[in-house]
């Protein structure tokens, strides 16, 4: 992965707001969540919602599609596990870690 890109990322999740829609895009899958279910879920302006939308996408951390009249957004788990395996590509030097011992990603046990 890029160091740009993973700057980039880092800094779009390093803010309280857009941390939670992301998170709350994991969730949602690959399906997805409209801007207005987003909105309400997080408790987040559309003003607002609409500005970190934005810099996720800058980030490549969220894509969107067109659903009829609605605006669909999900998380872009290829940049998510790209994000994560650069931050833990050289871990411990190969050597057994802590690391190795955390659950896989979706929530399944390793």
């Amino acid at each position: 992965m890029d160091s740009n890109l993973v700057v980039r990322a880092l800094g779009a999740l390093a803010h309280e707001s857009r941390l939670a829609i992301f998170r709350a895009l994991v969730v949602a899958g690959p399906e997805g969540m409209a801007a207005g279910e987003i909105a309400q879920e997080l408790g987040v302006a559309p003003s607002s919602l609409s500005f970190h939308l934005k810099d996720l996408s800058h980030a490549e951390l969220v894509k969107s599609r067109q659903d009829g009249r609605f605006v669909i957004y999900t998380a872009n788990f290829e940049a998510m596990t790209g994000l994560i395996g650069f931050l833990t590509e050289n871990c411990c030097a190969g050597a057994n870690c802590a690391a190795s011992d955390l659950p896989s990603a979706c929530g399944g046990k390793q």
